[in-house]
Parts: structure tokens; C-alpha cells; sequence
């Protein structure tokens, strides 16, 4: 058994949760935020047997598209703002960040 732990833009968790629901997989969905831009993230927990794995991992890889966004940089906090021209960079968000777990025992009360 593995629980899979994958984390998603937010834009993308409803699309994902339904396409793995369809395909019987039991998901638990915890709001989480994204450390670099502070934006909000989805982490889904999903518990499956080993031979469920690459089905999983290909829902989750069509489910959760990458794509560019231009974001302001955040203003430096201790310097001098006078300074500080704020220029717009380009960045990748999306996609998914997956982890896969050995599950030594599983109980459900």
C-alpha cells in the first residue's frame, strides 16, 4: 500500500478531486499555502494499493496543467523603498508536486 501526497495549484484541485473520484480513488483534501508566491495550494492525501499507483499518478499528470504567469516581486521589507522599481517577472505555477509513501498498516475507525 502507498499514500501518495500531491500538492496542486488551487485552480486545478476540483478538476483533480473529481477525475480521481470517477476513477474510484478516496482522496482527503487539506488547504495549504505555497511558500514562494504565498498563494493558496491544495495537498491531497490518496491512499492506494501499489498497483494503483501509475493510474493515480496519470490522473494527477492530466489533471494539473503548468503555465506561466507574470507576478510582481514582494517589496523589500527592511530597505529602502524609494529604490525599489517593482518589475514583473515570469514564473511557472501549476502542475502537481507528488510524493509516494510506503504504507506499513492502514486501520479505519
Amino acid at each position: 500500500m502507498k499514500l501518495i501526497i500531491a500538492v496542486v495549484q488551487d485552480k486545478d484541485s476540483n478538476r483533480l478531486t473529481d477525475a480521481l473520484g470517477s476513477e474510484n480513488f478516496q482522496t482527503t483534501k487539506l488547504a495549504t499555502t505555497g511558500g514562494f508566491l504565498k498563494e493558496g495550494n491544495t495537498t491531497l492525501m490518496i491512499g492506494c494499493g501499489d498497483d494503483y499507483v501509475d493510474d493515480a499518478l496519470s490522473i494527477i499528470r492530466d489533471n494539473c496543467s503548468q503555465r506561466e504567469q507574470m507576478v510582481a516581486p514582494i517589496s523589500p521589507m527592511g530597505g529602502n523603498a524609494d529604490s525599489y522599481i517593482p518589475k514583473p517577472v515570469k514564473v511557472e505555477l501549476g502542475g502537481a508536486t507528488v510524493f509516494i509513501l510506503p504504507i506499513e498498516s492502514f486501520y479505519q475507525f
